[in-house]
């Protein structure tokens, strides 16, 4: 009986080994990882800052500006307005409406203005430095897809271009784009990944890491998947504006929707550490 006895607690040792090393080998998204020390939940174990609650649209004038920091225009026909910018029970929406007669756009490549839309940027300015070399930037979206629409999450150079980080951008299809500029060769780093119905509520998170003096990695994870680990040269010690934009035609392509669009937003968050 005592032989009968052991041999049971050895194959019940060895079923339990190979449950372990299953559950290992599965612990691959942004929730479960945990051996690589730059995965987010790695991060997660690190003492974060907060800078921008998940909240925040709920005290919008705490947080948030209206239009891009730079004013109305930008590089597609929808010209910015408070009009089209509305928060309800915490999830902001930008409204896409048609309009005609207006003149063009005051900024490159100078397109007609077709729709009035909205577009927020963030009243924090983050740096990644030597104080503060990891940042993380998340939200949640439901995004248009089609022809001329233009929906992004980006982040871009508050006193110069570049640098630029799109951490979700929609070009008229269901191809969410994930860009860098610049990288270290001195051009654009771009992975586009498909997105199931965008329509519907995706979560994208993005993670900066300072690994040299002048340089940052990127992770671009989209619904707890990485997609990208990218590499922004000379981004550190550079002030960035994050914005949230509903943008049409231009890269989305033309005509765009005759009727009305939407972009929504919830739960965006901002956050800093002080330690890799």
């Amino acid at each position: 009986m005592k032989k009968i006895h052991c041999m049971i607690l050895l194959l019940l040792l060895g079923a339990t080994a190979c449950k372990k090393e299953n559950a290992a080998e599965t612990a691959t998204d942004e929730t479960t990882t945990t051996n690589n020390h730059n995965s987010p939940n790695a991060a997660a174990l690190l003492s974060w800052v907060n800078v921008i609650p998940t909240s925040s649209f709920s005290s919008f004038s705490t947080y948030w500006n209206n239009l891009y920091p730079w004013g109305s225009d930008h590089n597609g026909s929808a010209r910015m307005r408070a009009a089209n910018i509305s928060v309800s029970s915490g999830v902001l929406t930008f409204t896409s409406t048609p309009t005609s007669g207006v003149g063009n756009s005051n900024k490159d490549p100078y397109l007609p203005i077709r729709y009035y839309s909205g577009t927020i940027y963030a009243k924090a300015v983050p740096v990644i430095d030597d104080a503060w070399p990891k940042w993380h930037f998340k939200g949640e979206f439901q995004c248009e897809s089609q022809r001329g629409t233009w929906p992004a999450f980006w982040a871009t150079g508050a006193d110069s271009w570049p640098p630029e980080s799109d951490f979700m951008e929609f070009k008229g299809s269901t191809t969410c784009w994930l860009n860098t500029y610049k990288n270290p060769a001195g051009g654009w780093s771009s992975v586009g990944t498909v997105v199931s119905n965008p329509g519907n509520w995706h979560t994208y998170s993005v993670y900066f890491t300072k690994i040299s003096a002048t340089d940052v990695s990127i992770e671009y994870w989209v619904d707890g998947v990485l997609k990208s680990t990218q590499t922004g040269a000379n981004f550190v010690g550079k002030r960035f504006n994050i914005i949230l934009d509903y943008q049409m035609e231009g890269s989305s392509g033309s005509p765009g929707p005759t009727g009305t669009t939407y972009m929504r937003a919830r739960n965006v968050l901002v956050e800093k550490s002080a330690t890799l």
